[in-house]
């Protein structure tokens, strides 16, 4: 699909990749070596929740994805996992709150990310995100987010070595 798509545009091709794969890390290769661009990276994993008082799913389809804050430490290994094995840039989505988490993706190896469900609780979600990078930064005289990008894999590979 992604080399048909390549093939019928000059924009940049950015393919999200589902964590419902058997290896994510294969996935993300065969999509890079078929043009992409770039990668998000993840999609939501399936769930459902029940209503307890009417015995059914709440969700009128049955199920849906999950999403939120619950997903982050599954997106954050699936990131670190591809960036890894791939040269494109990632962008990391999945539980996004707060510039922390932030910090967490970047350090796994995203290079931009996105901010999705917290929007729902909090409108100015990713202007808070944003305020606090920047404050994180300040603080320790960062003064390019790309010196934090993938400091996490170097380092777990070094000490696991």
């Amino acid at each position: 699909m992604t080399e048909a798509v390549v093939q019928h545009t000059t924009l940049p091709i950015i393919v999200k990749l589902t964590p419902n794969v058997t290896d994510i890390v294969a996935v993300a290769k065969a999509v890079v070596d078929a043009g992409a661009d770039a990668l998000c990276l993840i999609n939501t994993m399936p769930a459902m929740t029940l209503d307890a008082e009417r015995q059914r799913p709440e969700l009128g389809w049955g199920s849906g994805g999950l999403s939120g804050p619950a997903l982050r430490p599954i997106a954050l290994r699936l990131v670190w996992k591809v960036a890894d094995q791939v040269d494109v840039p990632i962008i990391g989505c999945g539980g996004i709150t707060s510039a922390h988490d932030v910090l967490e993706y970047f350090m796994a190896g995203a290079s931009a990310i996105q901010v999705g469900t917290a929007t729902f609780i909090n409108p100015r979600a990713s202007l808070d995100v944003l305020e606090g990078l920047e404050h994180y930064m300040r603080e320790r005289e960062i003064v390019d987010v790309r010196d934090l990008i993938g400091v996490a894999p170097s380092y777990v590979r070094r000490i696991s070595a």
